[in-house]
């Protein structure tokens, strides 16, 4: 696997640059981006320059975090607070991404985006208001296991961790969920199918390659 050394600030600027070319596959006038990968790669950081070097260029964009969109916590722990399957199965609120992100996104919608629908720390709905999102806005969604989902993304980006970095930058009382990351690289490979690869092992000085 070759990749090349970059900077975060030069990474996000080469992925600005990118989206303003992008043409969604089916149509739809707004652009939507993975940024996938495990808490300890921090893929929301790269998702928010991402949105900062989009802003100059007249670029509108709605960074949208996952983990606001995870199942009440009745269902997340029905089988426990570290139940291995249930994490990588059954915490993310697909059902609701699609209805309240991704729909308004789609052909013909309106473009009107919940930009998140829990706290995941109170487990309390936050109400915010829908965004209305302009036709050609970009739409970054950062979190963990995102391309297992068949969501409708137009480029996705990696954020790869080796397995000693995922442990060593992965709090000590959230281990128990690393199986569940080494279950979605044996099947979804997800360095092998994104379309951006990040490796970011270490913090100060990643690597990337582009399709």
């Amino acid at each position: 696997m070759r990749l090349e050394a970059i900077t975060w600030e030069r990474l996000g600027d080469l992925l600005a640059e990118r989206l303003l070319d992008l043409e969604p596959a089916d149509g739809s006038p707004w652009p939507r981006v993975a940024f996938d990968g495990a808490p300890a790669a921090r893929p929301g950081d790269l998702a928010e320059r991402v949105a900062e070097a989009l802003r100059p260029l007249g670029r509108p964009s709605l960074v949208v975090d996952a983990a606001t969109f995870l199942r009440p916590a009745s269902l997340r722990f029905e089988h426990g607070h570290r139940d291995v399957d249930s994490y990588y199965d059954g915490w993310l609120d697909t059902g609701a991404l699609w209805r309240e992100v991704f729909g308004p996104l789609e052909p013909g919608g309106d473009g009107r985006v919940l930009p998140d629908l829990r706290d995941p720390v109170t487990d309390r709905a936050t109400r915010s208001a829908y965004v209305p999102l302009p036709p050609g806005g970009v739409l970054l969604l950062h979190g963990p296991l995102l391309l297992r989902h068949w969501f409708p993304f137009d480029l996705s980006v990696h954020l790869l961790l080796s397995p000693a970095a995922l442990r060593r930058r992965t709090p000590e009382s959230e281990h128990w969920t690393l199986p569940a990351f080494a279950r979605y690289e044996a099947e979804t490979d997800p360095a092998g199918t994104a379309d951006v690869l990040v490796r970011a092992d270490d913090p100060r000085h990643p690597a990337w390659r582009a399709a």
